[in-house]
């Protein structure tokens, strides 16, 4: 089956019961090929800014990435999303057709098209120590160009004003064209951005990434020598190209097109691509000892530096363990020695991976839906919660806290309480009926 780029239980306290993990010992970091820049060395999160609704002024129109029918207001069955934000720090919200949330309130949704919304995000960033975000673009020569323009610039305002960095991340999938069209979207339009001081810069070089060469799938058909061209093209610009890859990318297996070996190395920096490869901690540490070590050797052996991409869960699945699973990835890859730590994503409500402001609680999503909310496992956890997580990941990543496989962060922040106090209260004792696809057990 295709792969797309979008598809693909302890204590509640902080400090929670851990799995057995096979080797805690972590093996010796690799010199890093680059010195410590906008990306080496720091915390990067994937920001798709690709929300919008009528009203908003957006040159697409409708509701765009909220709706299967984006000129149809979203709903139980006309929607792409399977998490809900949290809506109160935005000043706008946009009313839909689902049911009113839990609390009565009306079901309301963001535009990313304003720019409240991105500075909001944008300061949810430097209070969390997200240093830099990874503006995705997908192909811009059809009716979303316009917007995804119109993004650029509202992303690169939020990052000036909040005192981070940006770069543009192109994604290949279905781009036909991508060959001829990538350079001339650089050249016409977004290496204007690299101006800015918020532009992500890495040994002196401005950041560019290219997501999606070499992957087998249907979406991504396209041969070696077009992609080598690409990269080739970009650095002869002056650029630092980072390559979203591949899980298998080193073997040239599975996920991975056989005969990418070339290109793969050709980019100053590797971040293979991890999201629906597994939703377990045991998962995670059978990555971290057959994927993760010998993919960071093989950077090392090259001259490439290594920037994984780390995980929240996905929470519509229920993988997150209330922040275990999150933390544990932080801890793998900070332990392994990694040179750069992608998270995937800020603000992917579609599949339920996001870290961005997420409903507490059913009372803050539309009733009788079924969308999981923070605390889908019986324990309470805040909007920010893995804002707060990614925080100290960001900061035991840095070395400004011990390593430690023991999740510093609670769930409420400290002094905080659950609405109520108590999270049973109210509550049936027993399931009465099953909603959606979720059994009672859930």
């Amino acid at each position: 089956m295709a792969l797309t780029r979008r598809t693909l239980i302890g204590s509640a306290a902080a400090g929670s019961a851990l799995a057995a993990l096979p080797d805690l010992a972590a093996p010796a970091p690799a010199a890093a090929a680059s010195p410590p820049g906008d990306v080496v060395g720091k915390i990067t999160v994937g920001y798709q800014g690709w929300f919008s609704c009528p009203g908003d002024g957006a040159p697409i129109g409708g509701w765009w990435h909220w709706s299967r029918d984006r000129f149809q207001p979203p709903s139980p069955t006309n929607t792409t999303i399977v998490s809900w934000p949290d809506m109160r720090d935005y000043d706008h919200g946009y009313p839909t057709a689902y049911p009113d949330l839990g609390d009565g309130r009306p079901a309301r949704l963001f535009s990313s098209y304003d720019q409240q919304t991105v500075d909001t995000h944008f300061r949810w960033m430097q209070e969390n120590g997200c240093d830099t975000a990874a503006l995705q673009r997908f192909n811009p020569f059809g009716d979303e160009g316009p917007t995804r323009d119109a993004m650029a610039v509202k992303v690169r305002s939020a990052a000036e004003r909040f005192d981070r960095k940006f770069y543009i991340m192109y994604d290949v999938t279905g781009w036909t064209s991508m060959q001829s069209q990538l350079k001339q979207d650089w050249t016409a339009k977004m290496s204007a951005h690299t101006a800015s001081p918020a532009y992500a810069r890495q040994n002196g070089r401005p950041v560019v990434c290219v997501w999606g060469f070499g992957f087998d799938d249907d979406g991504r058909p396209f041969p070696a020598e077009p992609c080598l061209d690409v990269v080739q093209w970009f650095k002869a610009q002056g650029c630092y190209v980072i390559g979203g890859v591949p899980t298998y990318w080193r073997e040239g297996v599975n996920d991975s097109r056989p005969g990418f070996g070339e290109v793969y190395r050709a980019f100053d920096m590797i971040s293979p691509w991890m999201v629906g490869r597994t939703g377990t901690l045991d998962g995670l540490d059978w990555f971290h000892t057959n994927v993760n070590v010998p993919d960071l050797a093989d950077c090392a052996a090259h001259g490439i530096d290594y920037q994984p991409c780390v995980m929240p869960g996905d929470l519509s699945a229920g993988h997150r363990r209330h922040g275990d699973f999150y933390w544990r990835h932080l801890y793998n890859l900070t332990r392994l020695g990694a040179q750069g730590l992608y998270v995937s994503m800020f603000d992917e409500f579609n599949e339920g991976n996001q870290i961005a402001k997420t409903a507490e609680t059913p009372a803050s999503t539309p009733a009788g839906v079924g969308i999981r909310t923070l605390d889908e496992d019986g324990t309470f956890c805040s909007a920010d919660y893995y804002l707060r997580i990614t925080a100290d990941g960001g900061r035991m990543f840095k070395g400004q806290l011990p390593l430690t496989p023991v999740r510093p962060t609670p769930p409420v922040p400290e002094g905080g309480q659950p609405p109520g106090g108590n999270l049973a209260a109210g509550r049936p004792t027993s399931a009465s009926r099953q909603q959606g696809p979720y059994v009672p057990g859930n």
